[in-house]
């Protein structure tokens, strides 16, 4: 039997949007059928690099009838909610870029409507398919490091006046959100993914050199205990100098000690486990992607997860309701900021 192709359409042609159509269009199971932006500037962009049709807003999408089956939304934060719901009521699954919402009551929007209209809601955390985090994961479902007490990450990058000037939405309160929406929810994910919910947070705040260039802070010390007990921190700074530093977690188990480290959480850099003696080699995935490799190319793996959803009935990988998680741990660690 012949499996049809999946039709995409992603909205917002920056930087990640151009990461999702290159992914879309390298899948062979699946066609790229528009690419939606604002800016009537890259029509040209879009027609050389894929051959496929450009349209200046949704509604110009929708009036069209082109046929699509899902919608992959790559825009500022703050649009992510509405333009998801708008689509869903048209019909569509969506792919959301991170965050899905920049509040939980939005999240619940948009899974009361998908819902209501029966379509699927993916959302983009692509760490989780790095093979050290699908390592990390196995060890924590089979209790290989036992009860933990302690996991501590730190995540170190640099964002400066390169990123933050000129005409861009990043750095705003009302579209951006904050760093942890916009940097760092991966890692917040992670967390989530791996050791479930946390509770009493307490966090200390500051903006060290972004003062004028950002509404919010760029370093954080946030400590918590998990629900299933043990405690943790994350500790983040977009304050380093020139480029990015690493993004590391280490567990403190009752059977052993793991860290990743890295600039993503992409190499495992210490395992000392009771009775395991670790592979002398975790594989990654292997894909054939152009110019997108590592961390970046974990994107392919996000839509192979939508054709395996559509064709097979496969588990979403990163749903709706965790996705509205790591908006809902965002949320409680920023409420602090006002206390």
């Amino acid at each position: 039997m012949t499996i049809e192709p999946v039709k995409f359409a992603v909205v917002g042609y920056g930087h990640i949007g151009k990461r999702h159509a290159d992914m879309i269009a390298a899948h062979s199971g699946c066609v790229l059928s528009a690419v939606v932006d604002t800016n009537e500037e890259l029509q040209g962009d879009v027609l050389q690099q894929h051959n496929t049709a450009y349209y200046n807003s949704l509604d110009n999408l929708f009036a069209s009838g082109i046929d699509v089956d899902v919608i992959n939304i790559a825009t500022p934060n703050a649009l992510h909610a509405s333009q998801a719901v708008l689509c869903l009521e048209k019909g569509y699954h969506v792919v959301i870029e991170k965050p899905i919402a920049l509040t939980t009551a939005e999240s619940e929007q948009i899974l009361t409507t998908a819902e209501r209209m029966d379509k699927r809601v993916f959302c983009v955390m692509q760490n989780r398919y790095s093979a050290p985090m699908q390592w990390l994961k196995e060890l924590m479902t089979n209790n290989a490091l036992g009860n933990i007490f302690l996991v501590d990450v730190h995540c170190y990058w640099n964002r400066d006046g390169r990123y933050y000037t000129g005409d861009t939405w990043h750095g705003t309160k009302e579209v951006d959100g904050g760093t942890l929406f916009t940097q760092f929810s991966h890692y917040v994910d992670l967390l989530y993914w791996l050791f479930g919910d946390i509770t009493n947070i307490q966090a200390k705040f500051a903006n060290n050199n972004h003062k004028g260039m950002i509404a919010f802070e760029d370093s954080a010390i946030v400590g918590f205990d998990f629900v299933k007990g043990g405690s943790g921190s994350l500790i983040y700074s977009t304050s380093v100098w020139d480029k990015n530093m690493e993004s590391s977690m280490v567990i403190v188990g009752e059977k052993g000690t793991v860290k990743i480290g890295g600039q993503y959480m992409d190499k495992i850099e210490y395992c000392h486990i009771k009775d395991y003696t670790l592979p002398e080699q975790i594989e990654e995935k292997r894909i054939d992607v152009k110019n997108h490799q590592g961390a970046k190319a974990n994107h392919y793996f996000v839509i192979q997860n939508v054709l395996d959803v559509l064709h097979n009935g496969s588990g979403i990988t990163t749903n709706a309701e965790e996705g509205m998680k790591v908006v809902d741990i965002i949320e409680r660690i920023y409420a602090l900021k006002e206390q």
